[in-house]
């Protein structure tokens, strides 16, 4: 039998009603304890060798094949890029090493037709759609403020400015669900984001609006130098359910788990049951950029213990253990070398407009200040040219 304490009343001034005051076990009824996190779904271990779920549902060699294929090329470029701004062809970089498989196996589980808002670090999601090296590159050599269409791959153009792309991204989205379309929007972010105002209106809009878009967050430890464990109290994954949204957590290295669940994950939204949200844990082995020393805030012995989850070793581990040729990884490794020099070549063939054109653009109307700044320079470009 349970006994409820009767509620005791505060002594106040006559004619006053009496004031009943609950005790704080009663109160205790009431409070929302914390969610527990769910670990992160797997279907490789790093081993190489499948989970419980893989053996399950099954390993398809030929989508590992192409998987692990999207993350050579794609590190390769990172490597060539940083190797770039360090002999002064890039003014910046910024590094997606060891992220790889986030990337590879959450875009590869969209249609071509779904669009893409990206933040600035995709550069696999970039090359899954076909985009060239130099239009990567261009706006990292200063040459343009993007570097591609937007209309040929359905790849938003990168926003520099944290989290704004979830708008963006949720604004589309509102587009596509008034069109009747089935298209999906997805965004891509990472943990720092998540803390950013912005990203969390775009979860409320979309969730109160049951938008067609997916939120794929690549928790890649670190928010610049600051860890995860100090910018957020409760995962991402587990946070998604307060705004109406349906939460994923996923091993990010691991690109079949991420393909298996970006699937999932879309096929639902895709049918109209409203926005998802992906966390994909994963590991920044680089550093935030080609200006960051991650030295200064990250240990040797944390570095160590991600490089032993590489995203690319366990798919090779996989795909040698299921006794896939040495075929398949000799003529990638050439493959790469040609790449390479392809990324070399694009980035140096990447020539800006004259900065006379930015007169041009400065304002809609021709305007008489910019008419006689535009007139001098040119005469002074004139005489340096001659």
């Amino acid at each position: 039998m349970t006994v409820t304490a009767e509620p005791t009343t505060t002594s106040t001034p006559e004619g006053t009603p009496s004031v009943p005051v609950t005790k704080s076990s009663d109160i205790l009824e009431a409070r929302q304890n914390d969610p527990t996190s769910t670990a992160p779904f797997q279907l490789v271990e790093e081993n190489g060798n499948p989970t419980r779920a893989g053996d399950d549902l099954g390993i398809d060699l030929e989508l590992a094949q192409q998987l692990h294929t999207d993350m050579v090329l794609a590190r390769r470029l990172d490597h060539e890029a940083l190797a770039l701004q360090r002999q002064g062809e890039l003014h910046l970089w910024v590094m997606s090493w060891g992220q790889e498989a986030a990337q590879v196996g959450s875009i590869r589980a969209f249609r071509d037709t779904d669009r893409v808002f990206p933040s600035y670090r995709e550069h696999a999601v970039a090359m899954c759609r076909k985009i060239a090296p130099a239009d990567i590159l261009r706006q990292w050599r200063g040459a343009a403020h993007s570097g591609w269409d937007p209309k040929e791959s359905n790849v938003h153009i990168n926003s520099l400015v944290l989290g704004t792309q979830t708008l963006h991204a949720t604004g589309y989205a509102a587009g596509v669900r008034l069109e009747g379309s089935d298209e999906v929007v997805v965004t891509y972010f990472g943990d720092g984001a998540a803390s950013q105002g912005d990203v969390n209106e775009a979860f409320n809009w979309a969730a109160a609006g049951s938008l067609p878009i997916v939120f794929f967050c690549q928790n890649n430890q670190w928010a610049i130098s600051t860890p995860t464990t100090t910018q957020m109290r409760t995962p991402l994954h587990v946070r998604a359910a307060g705004f109406g949204v349906a939460g994923y957590h996923v091993d990010g290295n691991d690109a079949l788990a991420v393909h298996a669940v970006t699937q999932h994950a879309t096929a639902r939204v895709r049918s109209g049951e409203g926005p998802a949200l992906i966390e994909a844990e994963t590991y920044r082995l680089a550093g935030h950029s080609s200006s960051d020393d991650p030295k200064r805030y990250r240990t040797d012995e944390e570095l160590s213990a991600w490089q032993a989850k590489d995203p690319i070793t366990r798919l090779e581990r996989l795909l040698r253990n299921a006794g896939v040729g040495e075929r398949h990884f000799s003529d990638l490794e050439g493959r790469a070398d040609t790449f390479a020099a392809e990324v070399r070549e694009q980035c140096k063939s990447i020539h800006g407009d004259d900065l006379a054109t930015v007169f041009e653009h400065t304002y809609a109307e021709p305007h008489p200040v910019m008419r006689s700044e535009s007139s001098q320079y040119l005469a002074r470009h004139d005489r340096t040219a001659g």
